[in-house]
């Protein structure tokens, strides 16, 4: 019997894709610029975890040829790789010998407003709370139905983000972003050790951070904390740093440790 798809017969294709079928995979969101993937290191050892940690047998070096030639040919945008277990027969259990599938996907530069950057965002609450599984924690798998049902909870343009919670009501990260507070001159992160991602940004600023002598906690953190800090930023590959102005009743200033960051992060991107 032939697959169909949208009520027509489906030629071969990737209707027998462990990805599509169980979101058995990663994926990575890097930004080209003047033909260059950057952070790429950072990101082919996120997804040598990810693969380690799935199962996924992965040339990780094969995959950065593919990236920087894919970026050569983008120019300027956003490559996304969707690294999946390939083709499976029907039910969970993993081929014994998978044949990896790689997929490039290129888009445009994002056109976030400026004024994210320079003047701050209103985060909004996200009643969607992320659930705890270890075994997942930190990685960048391609199941992402909580930042989807999340991401619906608002729209318009007074919230740029949303803050996810766990389920103890402990902050973790923005739906695609990483979250950061300053408390006298301490820079705290959230730990994920049971949910959310392990952005490489959120990575590459805690060795700024450590660098530059800053005092560095990664903890649990409780809503008290967001809510009693100096100030507050989130953190994402794409964009680099967006200082929070405004979190349900509370407000912030863009502070002086959040601007020296932003500064290191430039130098670097630049």
């Amino acid at each position: 019997m032939q697959d169909w798809l949208n009520g027509q017969p489906l030629g071969a294709g990737l209707q027998r894709d462990r990805g599509l079928a169980y979101g058995d995979g990663l994926f990575e969101t890097i930004a080209v610029r003047r033909g260059q993937p950057r952070l790429l290191e950072r990101h082919l050892q996120r997804l040598a975890l990810g693969c380690q940690r799935l199962g996924i047998p992965c040339d990780i070096a094969q995959v950065g040829g593919e990236i920087q030639a894919y970026a050569a040919l983008l120019g300027e945008g956003v490559a996304k790789l969707l690294l999946t277990r390939g083709d499976g027969l029907r039910g969970y259990a993993p081929p014994a010998e998978p044949e990896v599938r790689r997929l490039l996907l290129g888009s445009p530069v994002p056109a976030y407003p400026e004024a994210n950057g320079n003047e701050g965002i209103a985060l909004y609450p996200c009643a969607t709370r992320l659930a705890r599984q270890p075994l997942l924690a930190g990685l960048k798998h391609l199941n992402r139905l909580e930042q989807v049902l999340a991401r619906a909870e608002w729209s318009g343009t007074e919230y740029a983000e949303g803050l996810m919670l766990d389920q103890d009501g402990r902050p973790i990260e923005g739906v695609f972003s990483n979250l950061f507070l300053i408390r006298d001159g301490e820079l705290l992160t959230p730990a994920l050790d049971h949910c959310g991602v392990a952005g490489v940004m959120r990575g590459l600023l805690l060795e700024i951070a450590a660098r530059d002598g800053m005092r560095v906690r990664v903890s649990a953190l409780a809503l008290d904390e967001l809510l009693r800090a100096d100030e507050v930023f989130l953190c994402n590959s794409q964009y680099g740093i967006w200082p929070v102005h405004r979190y349900a009743a509370a407000n912030w200033s863009v502070g002086p440790l959040t601007r020296k960051l932003q500064g290191s992060i430039n130098e670097i991107l630049e």
